[in-house]
């Protein structure tokens, strides 16, 4: 269906105060903010998108067709036969055939065997950290551009513009920011910088791992750590396993440059590692270093990221080991992985590269929004089929074919009920969710889109709005929001779903195994979760 372009832009009149210079000093003065909204993604639904979330059901949920048939095939032989022909039937089939019934067992139990031990293991959540600065790395929105402006790297114009994304991105006044863009005019994205931030966010975070779960170092055996921007040699993978003395056998993988939706490619990994590797443990760190990336020119594409990006990290515990079925918070149940790279404009809209003076720092696309829009479009298409009750299924897959294949969707453009398709209720399908907690506007236009609540969106908004956006690791302290608020109960369904340059976006789905009670320590949000949810106006 052809999209009319003004539907993909949005309007805004913003009040920008007082003028302080110009012919216009002493007047209030206005601005019209035009933005590119999301593409309303269920518009366009793919065929082959669906199909392939229908692959991957029916991979792995063939035995629950195919037990019932046997089950009822075998109630239909004996229920013909009374309890006393069943017994005869069985003691004289044993006499005059023992060979037959002694190999019919031990084809039995060798197919059982089979496939008890060649069944995927499940991965458990032992637990997880989130590592929380001092409070001496803590900035406001105004000490932000106040150090910025101390700096002498930024000209007037530079400072504005910074000035009008952090008050509108929905950052609050408590985030954190490294000791070397706080207190230092020199450059700050040096090896020696981004070690110091590295070696303070990941071991404050597996610290915090290490002493909640009582595992040593030495008894992990798969170590996966994700970083974007910063990958020293050796790596960071190995700065762990030198600080902790791990053991030489670990099974380590250092992944960079995958941006904010690395943690759950990194979680993929770990959990394809786990399964070729039973009975092991494995940890996941997800990290960014935020000084090595400071941008100090003046191309405002670049300037973006500063706004937004802040200190975080996060340290995950995986086992497949059955024996901790009881001690496990939660299950992994599906991940699902989009990746938009063969599209030019997809591939190059995080974009890392020299500016004109050659200042490092990313390139935000305007277009980010709109492509964003695309690959969670087809990666919520392939979701579906796996996690969505059959009711939502059907009715979704009937309108899609109907508008698709009889062109259901066209025979009256002025009718809103002909155009608009129908959107799933994910509500149906997740109790709880964990957005990638990127800025203010792309959380809005996901909420519109998928229509989801303010509860919905809660943990990701109240994330944003105390720690900014901490990349691959923000949905980690957006579970851990929901455990201190004492929200995640038995049987609960958590969608974590992140997206970052590529283009990537992607989606993980937990079960809960137990109630999770408020934590009494080792919790980023305990010692400002009253306050929560906040007033973000």
């Amino acid at each position: 269906m052809a999209t009319n372009e003004g539907d993909m832009f949005s309007a805004e009149i913003v009040n920008r105060g007082i003028e302080s210079s110009g012919p216009n000093a002493g007047s209030l003065t206005f601005s019209v903010r035009v933005r590119r909204r999301l593409p309303d993604f269920l518009q366009s639904v793919n065929l082959k998108y669906v199909k392939l979330g229908y692959h991957y059901l029916i991979n792995h949920g063939v035995y629950l067709f195919t037990i019932p048939i046997l089950l009822v095939v075998f109630s239909a032989e004996v229920g013909s036969l009374s309890k006393e022909d069943l017994w005869k039937k069985i003691w004289e089939d044993a006499t005059y055939d023992l060979a037959s019934v002694l190999s019919s067992l031990a084809v039995f139990v060798f197919t059982f065997t089979l496939y008890f031990m060649s069944r995927p293991r499940p991965i458990y959540l032992i637990d997880f950290a989130c590592y929380q600065p001092d409070d001496e790395l803590k900035v406001s929105r105004e000490q932000l551009i106040e150090l910025a402006r101390k700096s002498g790297k930024f000209d007037e114009g530079s400072l504005e513009f910074q000035k009008r994304i952090v008050m509108s991105s929905g950052i609050g006044d408590e985030t954190y920011i490294p000791r070397s863009v706080i207190s230092s005019s020199e450059n700050t994205a040096t090896m020696k910088e981004g070690r110091a931030e590295a070696s303070m966010v990941m071991f404050g975070a597996l610290d915090e791992l290490f002493e909640k779960t009582g595992i040593r170092p030495k008894d992990v055996g798969v170590l996966v750590v994700n970083c974007s921007i910063f990958n020293p040699t050796p790596s960071l993978s190995a700065m762990i396993i030198n600080h902790y003395k791990m053991r030489g056998n670990i099974l380590s993988y250092n992944l960079g440059g995958m941006g904010c939706s690395a943690g759950i490619i990194a979680v993929d990994l770990a959990r394809d590692i786990l399964q070729s590797n039973p009975g092991n443990y494995a940890v996941v760190v997800s990290t960014e270093m935020v000084g090595f990336n400071w941008y100090q020119g003046k191309e405002r594409s670049m300037l973006i990221p500063n706004c937004f990006f802040r200190m975080g990290c996060s340290a995950v515990l995986l086992s497949n080991r059955r024996r901790d079925f009881g001690r496990a918070k939660y299950r992994l149940e599906h991940i699902v992985r989009t990746h938009k790279g063969a599209d030019d404009r997809s591939f190059r809209c995080v974009y890392q590269e020299e500016d004109d003076q050659k200042f490092k720092g990313i390139k935000i696309s305007k277009d980010l929004i709109e492509i964003g829009g695309e690959a969670l479009k087809t990666n919520i298409t392939t979701l579906g089929p796996l996690v969505l009750p059959f009711s939502e299924q059907l009715i979704f897959f009937a309108t899609l074919v109907w508008r698709n294949w009889f062109g259901g969707g066209k025979s009256d453009k002025n009718s809103p009920s002909s155009n608009k398709p129908y959107i799933p209720n994910y509500k149906l399908a997740f109790e709880h969710f964990c957005v990638h907690a990127a800025s203010k506007t792309i959380l809005d236009e996901l909420q519109k889109n998928l229509e989801l609540s303010d509860k919905n969106m809660e943990a990701s908004r109240m994330t944003l709005h105390r720690f900014g956006n901490t990349s691959s690791s923000s949905i980690w302290y957006e579970l851990a929001y929901m455990e201190a608020k004492e929200k995640v109960k038995r049987g609960d369904r958590v969608w974590q779903l992140a997206f970052g340059s590529g283009f990537k976006c992607n989606s993980a789905v937990w079960r809960s195994m137990r109630r999770v009670t408020k934590p009494s320590s080792r919790n980023p949000w305990l010692d400002c979760i009253d306050a929560y949810p906040a007033s973000l106006n």
